[in-house]
């Protein structure tokens, strides 16, 4: 069977997600081909996945220049796709040409899968309100959604998208290169349990990071410490000074320093104010590690409270405060509930596989 991936966002995050899928793919020996842009990170994929990349987009196409660019950008896509002859297509992330592209592939009988990962835009995305109608135009075209998350089922249910044309799984994917992960499967990573919270990923709004400060304030600075590892605005972390249990890497973290991470925190924390879905839930539980998380988006759906993490209020300094006080100066508890989370990850890991496998089978053999 021929699948082709089409992911026209450049972001690292969706070349990641896309990634998983086409790398496991492969390795049930199917013909995997990704079309996409000339700064896809290539060090994601297995060496087998075929990518095309036509277009130099940079954006995820809500934006003037998409707009201005898009019909000869399209026209090189369509025909890059035409000569792959998929079986089937997955759109992986969003764009604004996704749905012209799948109007086409549908009148040539092709069957589309298509991922919606944000039902809801995030706070201070720029598209903002744009999501909504793009969002309708997908699932109203797409022959199947893939979805992330049980409470974003139940809300297309609401809209009138029937059951059999979604699935829905966790997200179980890790952050690292394909040659890192590969080397990392094939290993035993000494763990310990370090007192203090990791917070990794890109340095946004929506994150909650003042929250995290504020609670950082709050606790013992001489028993819990955070660190704040990843991309973007100091400004994010609020205006004031950082206090002294604030350590902060305001930068893309390579394989090796975030397994260094990953390996030595106690446990790793997400204050988010909003949120869809998250994929480091399941690195954290990879890593032996609990999680706490708020009750924002699906999060909840992916921590099972008081056993492989926590689930708090978002917004709420003091509470998180007082669950990291108690927490990071108990490593036995921490490598209990850690645990546990790996469990529950080698179950939903498994789980998905299948439920991919049975999903794409059953769209080109009906």
């Amino acid at each position: 069977m021929r699948l082709c991936y089409i992911l026209l966002s450049p972001t690292w995050g969706m070349h990641q997600y896309t990634a998983d899928l086409a790398n496991r793919m492969v390795a049930d020996e199917w013909e995997v081909h990704l079309v996409t842009t000339t700064h896809a990170p290539r060090d994601r994929y297995a060496p087998e996945v075929a990518i095309h990349t036509p277009v130099a987009s940079r954006d995820t196409g809500f934006s003037l220049a998409a707009i201005s660019r898009g019909p000869s950008a399209v026209h090189r896509l369509a025909s890059i796709i035409r000569r792959l002859k998929p079986d089937l297509v997955h759109f992986s992330g969003p764009h604004l040409w996704n749905p012209i592209l799948m109007g086409m592939l549908q009148r040539a009988g092709v069957p589309v899968v298509h991922t919606l990962h944000d039902l809801h835009p995030h706070a201070g995305a720029i598209y903002g309100r744009l999501l909504y109608p793009w969002n309708a135009w997908v699932w109203r075209r797409a022959d199947h959604l893939l979805i992330h998350g049980n409470r974003y089922r139940e809300e297309l249910s609401a809209r009138g998208v029937e059951a059999a044309r979604m699935t829905c799984t966790p997200l179980t994917f890790l952050f690292l290169s394909y040659a890192r992960e590969q080397a990392l499967l094939a290993s035993s990573t000494p763990i310990q349990y370090e007192p203090w919270a990791l917070f990794f990923g890109r340095l946004e709004i929506y994150k909650g990071l003042t929250v995290l400060v504020e609670a950082a304030r709050l606790v013992d600075r001489n028993r819990c410490g955070i660190v704040v590892a990843g991309p973007g605005s100091r400004d994010r972390l609020g205006q004031e000074e950082l206090p002294n249990n604030v350590q902060l890497h305001d930068r893309l973290v390579d394989n090796g320093e975030a397994i260094d991470l990953f390996t030595r925190c106690g446990l790793l924390v997400m204050p988010y104010v909003e949120a869809s879905q998250s994929g480091l839930v399941a690195s954290a539980y990879y890593f032996l590690k609990p999680v706490i998380v708020t009750r924002v988006g699906a999060l909840p759906e992916y921590v099972v409270d008081g056993e492989t993490g926590w689930v708090i209020p978002p917004g709420d300094p003091e509470v998180l405060a007082n669950v990291l006080q108690e927490t990071l100066g108990d490593p036995d508890r921490l490598a209990r509930m850690g645990s546990a989370g790996r469990a529950w990850y080698e179950q939903e890991r498994r789980a998905e596989g299948e439920t991919l496998r049975a999903m794409y089978a059953g769209l080109v053999h009906p």
